[in-house]
């Protein structure tokens, strides 16, 4: 009980925030990025109304121009802020769709996880499961990319199709030769197929970040110098883009379906769980919600969304273009 209402802090914090996140932190470093994307990817921000949100642009937009009206406070300038970086794509300025935002993964993926984690899979279950999982992060792959180059619908099917057949080949591939390891104990299978989730999941992610913006590298995108001026398209700044992007979905779900099963295996041996086997779905939704809430901004603070890159490492017409020792792109999340 002890550990069950530690759990239910620790989500809480991790989930929804402490609220005292309200001056911005820096996002030079690590822990800086951190607590910025603990506080955008806060859930209350999906229930944000249209007229607030556009009282939040408008106040930002009266900040920039030096026209605040009388008695606005940094507390209210921050949570504007807040807001708009949670709704808004910073390319297109057009509002993200509620279920593919970063703010909506936790309560929209915890039923997947959940689904992914389950024991004595059918391969049905297995496929519906990989094809939901991958379906929702193709969606969100493409809401959060880099917009500076125009996508037409024929190129996001065409990803999107590539994206979750490899994935869910991956995943069912992987669970059928665990499936017919004969050798193992039925005690060690069951626990390689607790575990088998995150290869499959790790590498299928990176299958579906590629295939889902695999436009980025054939068009490039956007390099910006210190004036936020557009020096130049960039085919080498997409795949230091794209590779950033694909670490961090290979550091998301480990967290998520490594921890769980280990946490579950222990409290499964308790007395607890052992005479009440119809709470160990709810305790596992529980822990797994617990372990994304630590592992989504775990995992998007890697690095920096405006990345910095050398100019010299760009093409030689970038490189000319500009005076900037580096330039600045949208990684996308």
């Amino acid at each position: 009980l002890h550990t069950l209402r530690f759990t239910v802090r620790f989500m809480l914090c991790v989930c929804v925030g402490d609220g005292t996140m309200n001056a911005s932190p820096s996002l030079t470093s690590f822990y800086g990025r951190f607590r910025h994307f603990l506080d955008i990817i806060d859930p209350r921000t999906l229930f944000v109304t249209e007229s607030r949100l556009k009282e939040a642009v408008q106040l930002l937009e009266d900040y920039k121009h030096g026209t605040l009206p009388p008695g606005v406070t940094n507390k209210e300038l921050w949570g504007a802020q807040k807001i708009k970086q949670a709704i808004i794509h910073p390319d297109t300025n057009e509002t993200i769709f509620m279920p593919f935002r970063m703010s909506g993964m936790k309560l929209f993926f915890l039923l997947q996880v959940v689904g992914l984690l389950l024991p004595n899979q059918t391969l049905a279950s297995t496929v519906f499961w990989q094809w939901l999982n991958q379906s929702h992060n193709a969606c969100v792959n493409y809401a959060n990319r880099n917009a500076t180059k125009p996508s037409p619908t024929s190129k996001f099917i065409q990803g999107y199709l590539g994206a979750v057949i490899s994935a869910v080949s991956i995943a069912v591939g992987l669970n059928v030769l665990v499936q017919r390891a004969n050798k193992f104990t039925p005690a060690t299978r069951l626990l390689i197929q607790r575990f088998v989730p995150f290869p499959a999941v790790a590498s299928a992610n990176i299958c579906n970040v590629v295939l889902m913006r695999h436009t980025e590298l054939e068009e490039g995108i956007d390099v910006l110098d210190n004036n936020g001026n557009i020096v130049g398209s960039s085919r080498i700044a997409a795949k230091h883009a794209l590779l950033e992007t694909a670490l961090t979905r290979v550091v998301l779900p480990m967290p998520i379906l490594v921890l769980p099963p280990i946490i579950m295996s222990i409290l499964e041996k308790t007395s607890l769980l052992r005479s009440r086997p119809r709470m160990i779905l709810p305790v596992q939704s529980l822990v797994c919600l617990a372990a994304f809430g630590l592992a989504l901004p775990l995992a998007i603070s890697l690095f920096p969304q405006m990345s910095e890159i050398e100019t010299s490492r760009l093409e030689p017409e970038i490189a000319m273009a500009t005076t900037s020792k580096t330039v600045v792109y949208n990684k996308g999340l």
